[in-house]
């Protein structure tokens, strides 16, 4: 298998998504009332917690990036 980067925005959508999804399949096994207006914001809700978490990793990930590769330190060559 080719490894990859973790990415944890897919990792909380995928959460959200299958959460909407127990709910949905509770609701049409009969094990629970759901009205139709609660998937919405909690689909909306989950894909906009995982962008912000994808944006926040994607930062995290330059930065981890930068320091490795001594980007961040000032160069000896340049004044100041």
């Amino acid at each position: 298998m080719l490894r990859h980067r973790f990415q944890p925005g897919r990792l909380v959508a995928g959460f959200f998504l299958t959460l909407a999804g127990v709910i949905y399949a509770g609701d049409a096994g009969g094990l629970w009332e759901t009205p139709w207006f609660v998937l919405i914001p909690l689909v909306v809700g989950g894909l906009c917690t995982a962008g912000a978490v994808g944006v926040l990793a994607q930062a995290v990930h330059r930065r981890r990036g930068a320091l490795r590769t001594g980007r961040d330190e000032p160069r000896a060559d340049l004044p100041g």
